[in-house]
């Protein structure tokens, strides 16, 4: 029986041929060449999606020589009320779609044209389903036309693509779950989490992260929850969130202002048996133009929240757009400090912890990953924030990361936890920042953690553990009492050491002492009567 690892290895496989045939085409490195890998490797996906639930359905195609020419043998009734039958995550194909078809034709003339306009249909007759939004309401479909960004040899280009699909099937792995596909996606994109691939290293948080931050929200079993990400990226924290809760028991919302985000977002979504929340991906500004919002107009809050918000952006051109009443209310604690340069870009991420403070149900649980320096801020916005978070008992706690967690940035960062449900207070407050092993990454120093040590940070804060030098459990009093501090280390209690000794003992420490002051009072003043000395001597030439 082939094993996940067998799979796992054929996909990175497959992944690395096509980086190839980009490369052979002179599209390595090439922006470009993000765009061509993922819609390759999803038109791969969703064939054999397809081929798996048509033979569940239909035990004739299972255990046919050849299922496509069974399949061709429908009648077009027939063939309608199979897909019909199709899961809500299985895109709905045509024969001459299949990539065996396309392998078949590849020889005929204008391929190029051929590949493009099969994908194109496959994107046109499922865009209802697979569309990501744009805040304007416009789609963005599955697919383009792929052969379009190589300048010639089209037809050879696509016809290398086609030939790299056919090798292996992804049917016998439908089954598996989060793990697996996290892995696959991480390693499709990781070429692109990097400088040199632009700006995808803002969109990706690494998996400790995210993972803590699920396993913190999610301490019970719930059911028909929503979750939500104001600026999704890739939505790894999303499709961590979704894990711990089941895919079966939540809907997902996003808003994110890139639209090759929002395009990995999607992937994400179809890999992780998500196509349901595919409609609420949306492309757009969520600080100027939220568009998740109720009948009435008011902004839809949320179960869940989960947030890792740019820290700073230029920003400072659409502060006045900003001045309405609505925001008013959703901006509480007012607007960053505009810099009085663009280049030193606007602080940002109070925007985002605002909004999600807005957008959260009366039951609502968020999780925001913020610089280190926003729990301590003495004054400021920051600090307004806060005092609102303790003013309406919504704190669930703070875990202090350890430095460099974020290879991309040399940021500290925390994670604040939000529960509109603890008015009581027991909020903890934790330092991992001394946990995790650094490790060189590219040219950047990164912090990992151990699984031992993610476990002991989600169980720890979880059962609200007051643990020396780790964590402390305080009230709503206590932090008042702390100007607002959400810092661990400002509650951690002050030790001093005693030694009992004898009075002998005490009087031999003293006479010493004593003897070495006098002995540096006597050094003191030798060398005072040496430079007095050497002062008298100095004369005007």
């Amino acid at each position: 029986m082939t094993t996940t690892v067998t799979f796992e290895r054929q996909t990175k496989a497959l992944i690395d041929d096509l980086k190839s045939v980009c490369a052979n085409y002179g599209l390595g490195n090439d922006g470009n060449e993000f765009k061509i890998i993922t819609q390759v490797f999803l038109y791969k996906f969703l064939n054999d999606k397809f081929v798996h639930e048509v033979k569940q359905l239909d035990s004739n195609l299972a255990t046919a020589d050849n299922w496509e020419v069974e399949l061709k043998k429908y009648s077009a009734d027939d063939y309608e009320m199979l897909m019909l039958q199709l899961s809500e995550s299985a895109a709905r194909l045509k024969p001459n779609q299949f990539i065996s078809s396309l392998f078949e034709r590849q020889n005929e003339a204008n391929f190029a044209e051929i590949f493009d306009n099969t994908l194109l249909d496959i994107a046109k007759e499922n865009s209802d389903i697979f569309s990501v939004l744009t805040e304007g309401g416009e789609k963005i479909v599955l697919f383009e036309k792929i052969s379009n960004y190589v300048t010639d040899k089209r037809d050879d280009f696509c016809k290398a693509i086609i030939n790299k699909l056919i090798g292996f099937s992804f049917e016998h792995i439908f089954h598996e779950k989060f793990d697996f596909y996290a892995t696959i996606f991480e390693y499709l994109i990781s070429d692109y989490n990097t400088n040199s691939g632009g700006k995808y290293a803002e969109y990706f948080t690494p998996h400790a992260v995210a993972k803590i931050m699920a396993s913190c929200l999610v301490t019970e079993e719930v059911k028909d929850v929503t979750c939500y990400d104001p600026s999704a990226g890739s939505g790894t924290l999303l499709m961590n969130l979704a894990h711990a809760i089941g895919e079966d028991k939540c809907t997902i919302y996003s808003q994110d202002i890139s639209q090759k985000s929002s395009n990995l977002l999607r992937l994400n979504l179809i890999l992780n048996d998500l196509v349901h929340s595919i409609p609420n991906i949306v492309k757009g500004n969520t600080i100027l133009e939220p568009y998740h919002k109720e009948a009435n107009g008011q902004l839809k809050q949320f179960d869940f929240i989960v947030s890792n918000p740019p820290f700073k952006l230029d920003f400072s051109d659409y502060v006045a757009d900003l001045d309405t009443k609505e925001n008013n209310e959703r901006f509480f604690a007012g607007m960053p400090n505009v810099p009085k340069t663009k280049k030193e870009g606007m602080a940002i991420y109070p925007l985002f912890i605002q909004h999600i403070v807005h957008t959260l149900n009366h039951r609502g649980r968020a999780a925001i990953v913020v610089p280190t320096g926003f729990i301590t801020a003495q004054s400021g916005i920051e600090k307004k924030i806060r005092e609102r978070l303790v003013e309406k008992q919504m704190l669930r706690g703070v875990i202090s990361m350890p430095s460099n967690i974020f290879a991309t940035t040399g940021t500290n960062v925390s994670i604040l936890f939000l529960d509109k449900a603890n008015t009581k207070g027991n909020i903890v407050l934790m330092d991992a920042s001394k946990l995790g092993t650094t490790v060189k990454e590219g040219k950047n120093q990164k912090t990992l953690l151990s699984d031992a040590e993610e476990q002991l940070i989600i169980n720890t804060f979880n059962k609200h553990e007051a643990v020396e030098d780790f964590t402390v459990v305080v009230s709503y009093d206590q932090i008042k009492e702390k100007n607002y501090s959400l810092s661990a280390g400002q509650y951690f209690d002050v030790k001093i050491e005693y030694t009992d000794i004898t009075p002998d003992e005490f009087e031999a420490k003293m006479n010493a002492f004593q003897s070495n002051l006098n002995s540096l009072f006597a050094e003191s003043k030798e060398l005072e009567n040496e430079i007095q000395k050497q002062l008298k001597g100095l004369k005007y030439e």
